[in-house]
């Protein structure tokens, strides 16, 4: 006779998990949440005060980051990443993030790993001010390798139906502003790493007043408070995650637009100029942020009040074309 636990799923495991983050999950819950954990799905009262109440959801993982994570240790930023990826793309929508979900894939379910992970996506969520109600963690030791595990996450925001679509309000002349990003955030690591192997780089080794690892795993940051303050000063907002400003930029532009961006006014962390250093400028373009997590588009009026209200800084304008220049 074979045990579940013998094919190698540990449903007490499970269950202790499920014990060890109630505390965790209790800190993110909002108003709007309905009922506890333990309960076959998550409810979520729709908040009131909308005209024309609409959802959006978005979805996303942590990607190649999660690999460098689990070599170094490391688990407790990948979590803030997966909230972030997720929520920070409701933004550019103008929704304001309501609930989350994750799902967590190991082959042998490491209690503590696993609540380390998730105290993460708690902390993301209380920073994004959206609740976590619900999960699913899976064993599946024939899918992935000893103490290998990935995961996904799943945001749900409401906005106003007439505001989701931020390209009717762009002009030509608006101006650009970027929002540092925190790092690499969660793309591009695949050739990161590569660049990290080809150089022989020690992961513990100083690098711009801290390890090198701790640079790289620095946990993406999350937008949402920007968006609270500034959304009724700005026409859109762009998200720059894999692809860089050039492929990110132009989904918030109408017909006709385009961008054109000073280069040299990009304020590029030291990281990026690592990884540069051993690929091209146009790789470095269309994989990267290069310092720059999230752009907004605004009148020249309001330029004032988003920089006294923000680290943010100017760094081009909208022009007629098509595409972005980067000169």
């Amino acid at each position: 006779m074979i045990s579940y636990k013998e094919a190698g799923v540990d449903i007490d495991a499970g269950n202790s998990f499920v014990d060890a983050i109630k505390p965790l999950v209790k800190s993110t819950l909002t108003p709007g949440c309905l009922g506890s954990i333990g309960s076959f799905s998550g409810a979520f009262e729709l908040p009131s005060g909308y005209r024309e109440p609409t959802l959006l959801a978005g979805t996303d993982g942590v990607g190649t980051k999660l690999r460098l994570a689990i070599d170094a240790g490391k688990l407790d930023g990948v979590g803030v990443d997966l909230v972030a990826m997720c929520v920070n793309d409701i933004l550019c929508n103008f929704g304001k993030p309501l609930f989350f979900l994750d799902y967590y894939a190991t082959a042998k379910l490491d209690v503590e790993a696993a609540r380390e992970v998730v105290a993460g996506i708690a902390e993301g969520c209380r920073r994004a001010h959206c609740a976590l109600i619900g999960g699913e963690t899976a064993e599946m030791p024939s899918m992935y390798g000893s103490g290998d595990f990935d995961l996904a996450g799943f945001a749900v925001g409401i906005a106003e139906k007439s505001e989701i679509d931020r390209t009717k309000f762009v002009r030509e002349g608006d101006v650009l502003v970027a929002l540092p990003s925190s790092g690499l955030h969660s793309n591009g690591f695949s050739l990161a790493r590569a660049v990290v192997k080809k150089l022989r780089l020690n992961l513990g080794a100083e690098f711009d007043r801290r390890t090198l690892g701790e640079v790289l795993l620095e946990p993406t940051r999350i937008y949402v408070d920007d968006f609270l303050k500034l959304k009724d000063h700005v026409h859109a907002l762009a998200h720059i995650t894999g692809g860089g400003i050039v492929e990110n930029l132009p989904r918030v532009f109408p017909s006709g637009l385009g961008a054109k961006i000073e280069r040299a006014a990009i304020r590029t962390p030291e990281i990026f100029k690592l990884i540069a250093s051993e690929t091209s400028q146009a790789e470095m373009d269309r994989t990267f942020n290069c310092g720059v997590g999230m752009i907004l588009v605004a009148d020249k009026a309001e330029v004032d009040f988003i920089l006294s209200n923000s680290d943010g800084y100017v760094i081009g304008e909208v022009v007629k074309g098509e595409g972005v220049t980067l000169a």
